[in-house]
């Protein structure tokens, strides 16, 4: 069996095969949201990506059910993570200050910046659990790790 650490090891060579040298961002989050879907079913239930427009969020390419379509700055976690331009790792969304409930079901959330070449947040990965506490420093470090592969791939 597999750990964690070469599962995402494994994401991350996927990751950077799908988006090299790709010019289609839609196509390209699409195909990302899904494998990182694929490769922790048992953990990541939603799994996608919001893009900074102008002064808000707006819902991309993603996998799981249906979800928030914009966020405004500052706003739940995602919103947070964008104005702070930090990875926010929250263990339980309902003890998070000002959580935006897309979903009931969602209990616990990561968020990683995509930063533009200037070190803007151009957009972000955004991540869901069904379970309490399901994000840890390992995946912090991976899912920056493919931020940093689509920041320097994509065109956001």
């Amino acid at each position: 069996m597999e750990t964690k650490e070469e599962k995402y090891r494994l994401l991350c060579a996927q990751v950077r095969s799908l988006v090299t040298g790709e010019k289609n961002l839609v196509g390209a989050l699409s195909n990302v949201s899904a494998a990182m879907h694929a490769a922790f079913p048992e953990t990541y239930w939603w799994a996608g990506f919001y893009l900074v427009r102008g002064d808000e969020l707006q819902l991309g390419p993603f996998q799981g059910p249906v979800a928030c379509m914009t966020i405004r700055r500052g706003k739940g976690v995602c919103g947070t993570a964008w104005e702070r331009n930090e990875t926010l790792v929250v263990a339980d969304v309902d003890q998070f200050p000002g959580h935006i409930a897309c979903s009931s079901e969602s209990r616990s959330e990561i968020v990683v910046p995509i930063r533009g070449d200037g070190g803007e947040v151009v957009a972000e990965i955004d991540v869901d659990s069904r379970e309490l506490a399901a994000f840890d420093e390992v995946d912090r470090l991976y899912l920056e790790n493919i931020s940093k592969i689509l920041s320097a791939e994509l065109a956001f």
